[in-house]
């Protein structure tokens, strides 16, 4: 099997090429440009291009599939020359069916905590020694790449509503046709391709209609939206697993939960992380894996790259890093924290960074996601502002639409180093939220220095 990459370099479509290679496919892949950890990657496994750039005469009759990445436009002169040639183009999501058509398929979809479900799953079914692929949007401990592709019967797939490719821009998650599908709740989110929320509440129906008959669909019953969009649905040949938090209690700052008669301590706490955990024990119920051993499996899980990472912690502070940006990941967020250890100042510092997030019109959605920190700050640049060709964001706009009493919005690196450095960190909690990095501001460091 001969298969080639446009737009290679990608953080998720170089795993594929790598998880293709180890399958014994011939691999090859073309880029403009490649970033790291992509292109050390790439290189250790001898699928670096040797020169960037896009190469039509590499696009030969003898490729059996071309696999196409965000990153190329419409006009790349390899998509042209595979056109003429009556190649196969292939989306990523639309490849990953294409190698998953004799599998049992876990989809998990939603707003928010996709990848977090997702590696539970992942985490839980190796743990009980089952064979599966997967593919998930983060770094996830015990897991050497994020895609991997074999001969295995299940396929875990995180699977978001971003548009597939630059020629195909249908959500991601309609390619992939589910058995075991996960809704974990929709929140509008990427108004600069659903424009409206009408828009982006379609993608879920659409999702749900792609359900294989006979198959189950888990979603969360606590959010409204999702449940009304739920219970409007007329597929009678399809199965429906409605979950909420579970039982649970917090103890010494570690949080126990019990499914279905069996007790357990987790590593994660917070109603959104529960609410996770829930779904995915579904998921793998779904797939032979009792609620004991769940449990055991869980209990290890330590969580997902950049969800709630503990940075560093002592006696009476703890430093998080998250990468909640819309509003209901934020609100979850901060509720999970102030939950989890109530005695304790909440300092939370967040990042508008997406497109959506700088966006004045949409600062609205925003109101009363930071209203449980005890000191809030907004934080965002105008570098970010200038990469993504939009308009300066008026501070006032953005302390109207958090509507927190208090709130800091900081636009300067070096203004927001400061007001760290003025903090009194004893006996309280510092969360970091974003999808960038401030600026280049190095919070790992910060955080190894102040606690």
């Amino acid at each position: 099997m001969r298969v080639h990459f446009i737009s290679i370099g990608g953080s998720v479509m170089h795993q594929l090429a790598i998880a293709l290679k180890k399958k014994g496919y011939q691999v090859s892949g073309s880029d403009d440009e490649i970033f790291e950890p992509s292109c050390t990657n790439l290189q250790q496994n001898d699928l670096l291009p040797t020169t960037m750039g896009w190469h039509p005469e590499v696009i030969t009759s003898d490729i059996e599939a071309v696999i196409l990445g965000m990153h190329a436009k419409a006009d790349n002169p390899e998509i042209s020359k595979a056109k003429e040639l009556s190649l196969p183009i292939y989306s990523f999501p639309g490849y990953i069916f294409e190698e998953s058509k004799q599998k049992i398929r876990v989809i998990v979809g939603g707003s928010h905590g996709k990848t977090t479900t997702t590696a539970m799953i992942m985490h839980v079914l190796k743990y009980a020694q089952k064979n599966f692929d997967y593919l998930v949007g983060a770094r996830i401990n015990g897991f050497e790449q994020s895609v991997n592709i074999t001969d295995a019967p299940v396929i875990v797939c995180e699977g978001d509503e971003y548009p597939a490719s630059t020629i195909e821009r249908r959500p991601k998650f309609h390619f992939l046709f589910p058995h075991i599908a996960i809704i974990t709740g929709i929140a509008w989110d990427h108004i600069n391709i659903f424009p409206t929320f009408e828009n982006y509440l379609e993608q879920f129906k659409i999702f749900i209609e792609k359900i294989e008959s006979g198959g189950l669909l888990i979603y969360n019953q606590t959010d409204t939206v999702l449940a009304e969009l739920v219970e409007s649905c007329d597929r009678k040949d399809i199965c429906y697993q409605a979950y909420k938090v579970p039982e649970f209690i917090i103890s010494n700052g570690r949080t126990s939960v019990t499914i279905a008669g069996v007790s357990g301590a987790l590593n994660v706490f917070g109603n959104h992380n529960l609410l996770n955990m829930q779904a995915a024990y579904y998921a793998c119920n779904q797939l032979g894996i009792n609620a004991e051993t769940f449990l055991k499996g869980i209990g290890t899980f330590e969580g997902a790259s950049r969800r709630m990472e503990l940075l560093a912690s002592n006696s009476t502070t703890s430093i998080y890093r998250d990468f909640a940006h819309a509003p209901s990941k934020v609100k979850a967020t901060i509720e999970a924290a102030k939950q989890q250890f109530a005695n304790r100042q909440l300092l939370a510092v967040l990042e508008l960074h997406t497109f959506s997030s700088l966006n004045e019109v949409f600062m609205q959605q925003y109101n009363g996601a930071m209203e449980l920190a005890d000191k809030a700050v907004v934080f965002y640049s105008n570098h970010a502002l200038e990469l993504k060709r939009m308009p300066p964001l008026p501070e006032a706009s953005v302390q109207k639409g958090f509507n927190k009493t208090g709130l800091e919005v900081i636009t300067q690196k070096e203004a927001l180093q400061e007001w760290l450095n003025k903090q009194d960190l004893k006996n309280a909690n510092l969360l970091f939220m974003s999808s960038g990095n401030y600026d280049g501001l190095d919070i790992a460091t910060f955080a190894k220095e102040n606690v």
